[in-house]
């Protein structure tokens, strides 16, 4: 048998659409004519039938068309009909912002899917505050549930925008975008009032909605993040439905229970706000004048933010955890301002008082105190309760080192004493992993107990500070002793990610060096050092496992120096690199994660 080849010319195509186009043009050979908007254009019907599933059917055998000379079509305009045959003839489609409509709707009604799908890809890539709604609308009408969805992702980036300059826009929005809009997790810059008006003028402009319906619109509304006095104003007829009404109660229920909001939260009360971002709680540029301002810090622009609330007292050695999107500030040294024979000088004393935050409505109440005063002590957050771990009193004589435990069950809002450590412990690290809390290192504090203790953690290495490791389970009352740390470290972090529980460097320490400890096997591995090492800076991890640190002191030419640097450590290639600056010097911050509004 002989051998043969196949070859494919793509200039064959493109001559054959020019030849058509040319003779279109001219007005030669064709063999029809459509009609639409009163204008005429004549084509030739192989051409039409063989691009359009229209045509196919409009001029097969059985149809009163298939010899007409020429055919009106009522349903298109002319310069949508004009864009589309130009894309039959030549293969491109002409299009703008104000043709847009005309030409999907002659491409939809006339089934030339290419030409729908161009259409599509121009409104997902036009998309903005000026284009959405009108989009949304386009798409929701032409079922595209790519642009659909695009455009609705837009709308409510864009809200802030929309609101202020384009509200009209918004009245004029369809059903399902609108739904989808007051589903979006994230409308930046928006209060969940606005929304409240912006969905009863809404209904105001396009109802009456059958009830159905009018509920599964509201029902997408976040009572429990509009304040009360605003909820008991609202007399909407549209809300007077037994849902809606159940809605508003259990929203003003929730505003009632102050002291047990964070184990309350569900979809109502939850801030439509970015996964979270890092708050810098206390410290500042002087270890002896700690600052009022909090500050925020986002991961994905790397910038940082100020809270317009300001910590209601200037704190040291605290601690800091968020639960249920409420930010806690717990304990720590108190600092004031006083006057010694006319010299200015600060007073420091622990506290037993804890702070709430709470990012809705930018706000700090402060609900129940510790049973003990603590500064330089462990907190750690396991399911509803907070866990206040040792530390230290201040007193005339001189500190007072604390082994008591004590914690806050969130859904009762009072504090109840745990299971004592050991011994007493300050400047530890405290952190959560598979649901067990851990305390490394840390000094004893109380002289009558480290000059008894026979434990060679506990001798004068490192200024007696330990290498020591506590476990408890909170199922029992006892702690238990775990594989000790290769270093002695006080002013340390903890940090469990990955499964892992890491150890930071501290004050005392002579090596930079990190080292991470695997429960399973109860082992430390010593990791990656930093090439500089610091101590009372805020750690923090990210979404992805990663460790952020903020700021701190380190000593350089004998003198200690506050850094404005942040670092971030990948677990996982154990590395170190500098990612960002602070927007001034900062020690003594406390860090943890907390979802903010924008």
């Amino acid at each position: 048998m002989d051998s043969y080849s196949v070859l494919y010319s793509s200039a064959h195509r493109t001559g054959l659409l020019s030849g058509f186009q040319r003779l279109r043009s001219e007005g030669k050979m064709c063999d029809v004519v459509l009609v639409a908007g009163g204008v005429s254009f004549p084509c030739h019907r192989a051409l039409l039938a063989s691009s359009s599933e229209y045509f196919w059917a409009l001029f097969g055998d059985t149809t009163a068309e298939r010899l007409a000379g020429s055919v009106r079509l009522p349903a298109l305009t002319s310069e949508g009909l004009d864009a589309v045959l130009d894309f039959l003839y030549s293969g491109w489609l002409s299009l703008s912002p104000p043709t847009l409509p005309m030409v999907l709707e002659s491409a939809r009604y006339l089934q030339v899917e290419t030409a729908v799908s161009i259409c599509e890809r121009f409104m997902i890539d036009g998309l903005g505050a000026p284009t959405c709604c009108s989009y949304a609308n386009l798409a929701e009408r032409h079922a595209l549930p790519d642009a659909l969805e695009a455009a609705n992702q837009t709308i409510a980036m864009e809200m802030g925008t929309l609101l202020q300059k384009t509200r009209g826009d918004l009245l004029e929005l369809n059903l399902q975008s609108l739904m989808a809009v007051l589903d979006a997790h994230e409308i930046p810059g928006v209060k969940e009032m606005e929304l409240v008006k912006l969905v009863l003028d809404w209904l105001d402009g396009n109802g009456p909605l059958p009830l159905l319906k009018s509920n599964l619109l509201l029902s997408r509304l976040r009572f429990g993040l509009v304040s009360a006095l605003d909820l008991a104003h609202l007399n909407h007829r549209a809300m007077a439905t037994p849902l809606i009404r159940s809605q508003l109660t259990r929203a003003l229920e929730y505003h009632r229970v102050v002291p047990t909001q964070p184990v309350r939260q569900s979809r109502q009360s939850t801030l439509r706000a970015s996964p979270g971002r890092v708050l810098l709680v206390g410290g500042g540029p002087s270890a002896d004048w700690p600052d009022q301002q909090v500050l925020a810090f986002d991961y994905r622009s790397r910038r940082f933010s100020a809270l317009s609330s300001r910590l209601p007292l200037r704190l040291r050695n605290h601690c800091v955890c968020s639960v249920g999107g409420f930010l806690f500030v717990i304990g720590g040294e108190e600092v004031q301002e006083g006057d010694d024979d006319g010299k200015k000088c600060f007073t420091a004393a622990a506290s037993n008082q804890v702070w709430r935050y709470d990012p809705r409505f930018d706000c700090w109440v402060q609900v129940a105190s510790m049973l003990e005063r603590r500064a330089q002590f462990g907190c750690c957050v396991v399911g509803d309760v907070i866990h206040a771990v040792g530390g230290r009193q201040t007193h005339a004589s001189a500190p007072v080192s604390l082994a008591s435990v004590e914690s806050l069950d969130l859904s009762t809002g009072t504090w109840r004493r745990g299971a004592a450590m050991p011994r007493p412990l300050y400047g530890h690290a405290a952190a959560v992993l598979h649901g067990r809390i851990y305390v490394s290192g840390g000094r004893p504090g109380n002289q009558d107990c480290i000059h008894s203790s026979n434990d060679p953690d506990n001798q004068d290495e490192n200024r007696h500070s330990t290498r020591e490791v506590l476990c408890w389970d909170l199922k029992g009352r006892v702690w238990e002793k775990r594989a000790p740390m290769s270093i002695a470290r006080f002013s340390h972090r903890l940090a469990a990610v990955h499964n892992y529980m890491y150890a930071l460097l501290g004050m005392y320490e002579p090596f930079c060096d990190i080292e991470r400890y695997d429960a399973q096997s109860d082992h430390w591995v010593r990791l990656k050092p930093l090439l500089i090492g610091s101590f009372n800076y805020g750690v923090a991890p990210t979404p992805s496992g990663n460790l952020l640190i903020f700021g701190g002191r380190r000593w350089s030419h004998g003198q200690e120096v506050i850094v404005k640097t942040v670092l971030e450590y990948d677990p996982k290639k154990d590395q170190w690199r500098e990612i960002s600056q602070l927007p001034r010097p900062l020690t003594g911050t406390e860090c943890t994660l907390l979802p903010l509004p924008d």
